[in-house]
């Protein structure tokens, strides 16, 4: 399976890129991974509903120009459906049984994603009611990904850092 993972924004904490870069490595007995960093819009202070729609807008654009059209796009959402790491695993199976070998997740910036990425999206996943830092989601994705795969293969998940 061909993984993409296409964020807004650079990473610039070394604990996150250390964090992702172990994961990534691992996965590779699995999958290929493919890290896409979008520029983010610089966001004034007190921006207009107007302005932050822009920003998103921009960013969505920079999003969209990365994805393939036979690419089955995942989306980050707060308001996507939460599943349980078992389902995601079922769900990634699934797409691999089903010929769905690409398939991209989504992470938007601090604004969240625009109205045509979430268009785009084959599938809206929620980690958490909470809003976490897309940085610090990209490092949880990592994750879970990883843990699908095991459990996929029947493999026990032991993370021995």
């Amino acid at each position: 399976m061909n993984i993409m993972i296409v964020s807004v924004g650079k990473l610039k904490e070394k604990y996150l890129k250390q964090g992702i870069a172990e994961y990534v490595k691992r996965l590779g007995a699995y999958a290929t991974i493919k890290e896409i960093e979008v520029p983010d819009e610089k966001a004034p202070e007190n921006s207009s509903a107007a302005q932050m729609e822009e920003i998103k807008n921009k960013e969505g654009e920079r999003i969209l120009a990365k994805l393939n059209p036979d690419t089955h796009v995942i989306t980050l959402e707060i308001k996507g459906k939460q599943v349980t790491s078992e389902q995601l695993a079922k769900d990634l199976d699934q797409l691999a049984t089903h010929g769905k070998s690409k398939v991209a997740f989504v992470i938007g910036g601090s604004l969240g994603l625009s109205d045509s990425v979430m268009k785009r999206s084959d599938f809206a996943l929620s980690f958490s009611k909470m809003t976490l830092p897309h940085q610090l989601m990209r490092l949880v994705l990592v994750e879970q990904i990883y843990r699908a795969f095991r459990i996929n293969r029947g493999e026990p998940y032991i993370f021995q850092g």
